[in-house]
C-alpha cells in the first residue's frame, strides 16, 4: 500500500496559506486587470478537482489504496483554488468567483478505463506544473508569482505520486497497463499536432452534455485557456518541448526503455497491444 508513505511525504512539504505566502509583499501597481482575470479562471479550473475526485472514487472502487490517496490529492488541489481565491479576496474582491461559477464546473464525468485515466492525470500534472511555472514568469506582481511557483511544486509532487501508482499497476496488470499508459502518453505528448491544449480539464468527458462537457467550456469565459497560453503567458514551443521531454523521460524510467521521441513510444504501444491481441482473441465470448 502506497497511501501511508505518500501521506507522510506530502505532509512533510505541505505549505501553510497564512504563513508561507508573502501577503505583505503585494504590489498593486504590478497587477493588471488582465492578469487578475486569469487568476479567477485558474481558481475556477482548480475547483474541478471536486468532480475529478468523484470520478476517481467511482471508477476505482476496487482500489482502496489509490482511493485513500485521493484524500490528499483532493485536499491539495482544492487548496490551490482556495489560495487563488484568497489572493483575489484580498486584492481584487470584485473578481472572486461566485459559488454558482464554482458549482458550474461540478458535473458528472462518464466512466472511463481507470488505467488510462490515471495516465491522463499523470500527464496533466506535468503539463500544469509547466503552465504554472510559465505563468509565474509572466506575472509581475510578487505575491502571485510566489503562489504560482508554490502550486507548481505541488503539481510536480502529485505527478510523482501518480507515477508510483503506475508502477504498482505495471506489476499487477502487465501489458494491459503498458498499452494503456503508452496510448495516453502518445496522445498527451502530441499536443503540437492538435488545435487545443491537451489537459484533462479541456477534454470531453460527458457525451450527454456535449459540447459543454469540458471543464473549460463551463467557465465564465470558455475561450480563456487558449488566450492565456498563446497570447498572455506565451506557452511556446520551448515550453511545450519541456512537457513532452518530461513525459517521455518518466515513461522511459517506468518501462525501462528509452523513448527519445513520441514515435518510439508509439512503437512500444503497438508492441504491447500486439502482445495483448492473442489473449483477447482466445477469451470466451
Amino acid at each position: 500500500m502506497l497511501y501511508p508513505e505518500l501521506f507522510r511525504s506530502l505532509e512533510q512539504v505541505r505549505w501553510n496559506m497564512e504563513t508561507d505566502i508573502p501577503w505583505s509583499q503585494f504590489n498593486a501597481s504590478q497587477l493588471s486587470d488582465e492578469q487578475a482575470r486569469t487568476i479567477k479562471m485558474n481558481a475556477i479550473t482548480e475547483w474541478s478537482a471536486l468532480p475529478a475526485t468523484e470520478m476517481f472514487l467511482r471508477d476505482n472502487r476496487n482500489d482502496s489504496d489509490f482511493s485513500a490517496f485521493m484524500s490528499v490529492w483532493f485536499f491539495e488541489e482544492q487548496k490551490h483554488s482556495l489560495v487563488l481565491m484568497e489572493y483575489l479576496r484580498r486584492f481584487r474582491p470584485e473578481l472572486v468567483p461566485t459559488e454558482e461559477e464554482l458549482h458550474n464546473v461540478r458535473f458528472e464525468f462518464d466512466p472511463a478505463p481507470p488505467l488510462e485515466t490515471l495516465m491522463l492525470h499523470f500527464c496533466g500534472e506535468i503539463r500544469l506544473n509547466h503552465w504554472y511555472r510559465c505563468a509565474a514568469d509572466w506575472h509581475t506582481e510578487p505575491v502571485i508569482k510566489h503562489i504560482y511557483k508554490t502550486i507548481s511544486h505541488d503539481e510536480a509532487r502529485h505527478g510523482g505520486a501518480y507515477l508510483r501508482y503506475m508502477k504498482k499497476a505495471l506489476n499487477e496488470f502487465g501489458d494491459s497497463a503498458r498499452a494503456a499508459f503508452a496510448k495516453i502518453g502518445v496522445l498527451m505528448a502530441s499536443a503540437r499536432r492538435t488545435d487545443k491544449p491537451l489537459h484533462p480539464t479541456n477534454l470531453h468527458v460527458n457525451q450527454s452534455l456535449f459540447p459543454n462537457d469540458t471543464v473549460q467550456s463551463r467557465l465564465p469565459d470558455p475561450n480563456w485557456l487558449e488566450a492565456w497560453l498563446d497570447r498572455q503567458i506565451r506557452f511556446d514551443e520551448v515550453w511545450e518541448k519541456k512537457v513532452v521531454d518530461r513525459i517521455l523521460h518518466n515513461l522511459s524510467l517506468l518501462f525501462e526503455r528509452s523513448f527519445p521521441t513520441v514515435q518510439e513510444l508509439n512503437r512500444f504501444r503497438k508492441e504491447a497491444a500486439a502482445r495483448l491481441a492473442p489473449a483477447s482473441a482466445s477469451a470466451p465470448a
